[in-house]
């Protein structure tokens, strides 16, 4: 559904990601981890076709996403760290013109489509409220409900549970791993728990490199008895 082949991204002098190469087939939740500044936004925003890599490729569906970007984003669903939305919007009215801008020029079928992402991720209670208004764990739900409103076949989540309660987090991880059975997942945490909720593989890249590409028992057995946290420092603290 999705692959990378060697992607490389360069900022001036800095080379912010070297080499990157994985796969991520449907029904697969992807952990995307590594401290700040390790790549991970950076090669989000490339599958997504918002940067272009310097080198490499990346292909979801099949599509070169630098060949026809718009036909990759039309299989993709993208929520970006801090999910940009219109403030002065209800929650409403911003899904309704993502829906249009998403090619649903029917008023029918982009009312269908914005109810059901706005059952999918509990927003029937704020959908007449206005964004600017909403606290911060409701805002990250508009943001994802944008992401799925068209039904992609893979999603890509930027800390998707970024200031949500813990209820509220429990509701959006049972809600990724439903949506899941059907799609391919690549979500970036820095929650560790996360990783043992919900994803099937763990990707953790440091300074720019993948440095582990293993499913949660797998990373865990390289430390038995350690816990996940100290296994990723280990990770990520030289140039391994």
């Amino acid at each position: 559904m999705i692959e990378v082949k060697n992607l490389v991204k360069n900022y001036g002098a800095k080379r912010a990601v070297d080499g990157v190469s994985f796969r991520v087939n449907c029904g697969d939740i992807l952990g995307f981890l590594g401290p700040n500044g390790a790549g991970k936004s950076t090669t989000m925003r490339m599958i997504a076709g918002f940067l272009f890599p310097d080198e490499g490729t990346v292909t979801v569906g099949g599509v070169d996403v630098t060949v026809n970007p718009v036909a990759v984003k039309r299989q993709l669903g993208y929520m970006p760290e801090n999910s940009p939305v219109y403030p002065e919007m209800t929650v409403e009215e911003f899904l309704d013109f993502i829906a249009e801008v998403r090619g649903f020029h029917s008023s029918a079928v982009r009312h269908t489509q914005v109810d059901l992402a706005i059952a999918r991720t509990q927003l029937v209670s704020v959908r007449q409220q206005v964004i600017e208004t909403l606290s911060k764990g409701y805002k990250q739900r508009v943001g994802f409900a944008q992401a799925l409103l068209h039904d992609p076949l893979a999603l890509v989540l930027d800390e998707p549970t970024d200031g949500l309660d813990p209820n509220q987090k429990t509701e959006v991880r049972s809600l990724i791993k439903s949506m899941a059975q059907e799609k391919a997942v690549i979500l970036s945490t820095h929650i560790l728990e996360e990783v043992d909720a919900i994803c099937t593989r763990v990707i953790i890249i440091s300074q720019g490199r993948v440095v582990a590409d293993e499913t949660p028992a797998e990373l865990r057995a390289r430390a038995p008895g350690a816990r996940l946290d100290e296994i990723f420092h280990d990770l990520t603290r030289s140039d391994t």
